[in-house]
């Protein structure tokens, strides 16, 4: 009852706390609004969608184990807006995370937030597999899918709503707990507001598998990968967790395996940065180091070529084992044949700073960074091997002109209140720290750490003193606005 409490009230307060923020997020947001007579945006106008998935998205980063991980992030956005570049009816820039959880998931909500889980990649035999859940979700937001819902729930109660919205986000991050507020709520129709309908899971198949195509992956795939998880049914009492808000009757495999033959056989070259990308999931988040380590090697032992990828999943699980004379010489060699690899640059620099090379990272990493400005892997890696080399002026440098162009980035806010801290600039630590539980709605931490920030502020400084003022009312009001509900 407690979970299902709390999650009802962050779901009010998405509908309510949104007519606070839709301002702010329309300003900083360039759509065309569409014929305002759809049904979907008589319930949910866009600019409110927004705010309500930012909301959420807010709640996710507090209570799930949302990975912070730049090499994946950018493998993950890259694919995600190569789809997104080529599906039609695109409202709002999208997102793209990752959630550690080793089952096969993904899901999308509100204003373009698209979760993927690791399990999903570990799963997935090759990056179109991959790529056609992505284009399913993406579609499914496209479509405005959960606006949909709300319509047709219009006539209920705002709890009844609100509700609804909280199994949602209950479901697509933690499946049993959404089972959960099911079985509490002993309702059917709780059930279909948890659960996308067969309508809008075919609308979602047809326009993903469109867009997989136009991506220039195989559409094929798509079929490949419910097949795959059709079967898993027959042999698991507990179904996959994407299968828990996407339901797989027989009659949608059938239907999604005849569309695939409408489009032409694509032969696809391995891709190496997906399996880059699911070997470093296999080693640092599905697996121990050491069970990691037995894994990579088994598999090297089987496969006689392209096993690249396997090396490097390799490498890694030796070092997070501190196993560095034996991780060293294969990153090396990767780094060699490739030394532009962001995969490879971002473990060579872990490597580095694990021997006490922290000052030859900074060298390593400053070049790249003339080539590659701003990208989050090199410049991210920079400023951590930058504050382990006690160069924190330099770190502080790198991480402001990154924010300036990333500026909701939480890791480089994280590194940044790091970089404050060590050179005992206390006020503007505390104010970076402010900004960093902001992300997580603890609004009434953040209003402490602007207080603390107030106390280190020379009275001198005036200007600085209103603007903190200035956001410690804006904090607190943003409590009492939860607080209320």
């Amino acid at each position: 009852m407690q979970l299902k409490s709390a999650f009802i009230t962050l779901c009010t307060a998405a509908l309510t706390f949104s007519l606070l923020v839709s301002e702010p997020l329309k300003a900083q947001t360039n759509f065309t609004l569409p014929d305002l007579g759809t049904s979907a945006l008589q319930a949910l106008p866009l600019e409110k969608e927004q705010a309500i998935g930012e909301v959420m998205m807010m709640q996710i980063r507090g209570s799930s184990p949302v990975i912070n991980d730049p090499v994946l992030d950018e493998y993950l956005t890259t694919i995600g807006r190569k789809l997104v570049a080529n599906a039609n009816d695109v409202r709002f820039p999208f997102s793209f995370f990752w959630i550690n959880n080793s089952e096969i998931n993904a899901f999308a909500f509100y204003g373009g937030h698209v979760g993927v889980h690791t399990g999903l990649i570990a799963q997935a035999d090759n990056e179109s597999q991959f790529a056609s859940v992505l284009g399913h979700e993406i579609a499914h937001v496209t479509q405005r899918h959960l606006a949909r819902r709300i319509q047709q729930q219009q006539d209920n109660s705002a709890l009844t709503i609100a509700g609804m919205i909280a199994g949602i986000l209950a479901t697509v991050v933690a499946p049993d707990a959404g089972i959960a507020i099911i079985s509490a709520s002993q309702t059917q129709s709780a059930f279909s507001q948890l659960t996308h309908s067969r309508s809008a899971e075919q609308e979602a198949d047809r326009i993903g598998m469109q867009t997989l195509n136009n991506a220039g992956f195989d559409a094929r795939a798509s079929s490949e990968f419910l097949t795959k998880l059709a079967a898993q049914i027959r042999y698991k009492y507990k179904p996959p967790a994407f299968l828990l808000t996407h339901p797989l009757p027989e009659s949608r495999v059938s239907d999604v395996r005849l569309r695939a033959e409408q489009f032409p056989v694509r032969l696809m070259n391995a891709s190496l940065e997906f399996n880059l990308a699911k070997s470093r999931v296999l080693a640092r988040y599905d697996n121990k180091p050491e069970n990691a380590e037995d894994l990579f090697k088994k598999l090297l032992r089987e496969n006689n070529y392209n096993n690249t990828a396997l090396k490097y999943g390799l490498a890694i699980s030796l070092l997070d084992q501190k196993k560095l004379d034996e991780a060293a010489p294969i990153l090396d060699e990767l780094l060699k044949n490739d030394p532009k690899n962001l995969f490879y640059i971002d473990t060579h620099t872990d490597l580095l700073i694990a021997q006490e090379k922290a000052d030859e990272a900074v060298k390593f990493l400053a070049d790249l960074n003339q080539y590659r400005p701003n990208n989050q892997v090199i410049t991210l890696n920079y400023a951590n091997a930058a504050l382990e080399a006690e160069q924190y002026e330099l770190a502080e440098n790198i991480l402001k002109s990154f924010l300036l162009e990333k500026p909701d980035h939480n890791l480089g806010k994280q590194l940044l209140a790091d970089a404050y801290k060590k050179q005992d600039k206390l006020a503007s630590y505390h104010e970076a720290n402010a900004d960093v539980l902001a992300q997580y709605g603890a609004y009434l931490k953040a209003a402490d750490e602007v207080q603390k920030a107030l106390n280190f502020v020379e009275p001198t400084q005036l200007v600085k003193q209103q603007r903190l003022k200035a956001l410690l009312t804006q904090y607190r009001l943003l409590q009492k606005e939860l607080a209320r509900l």
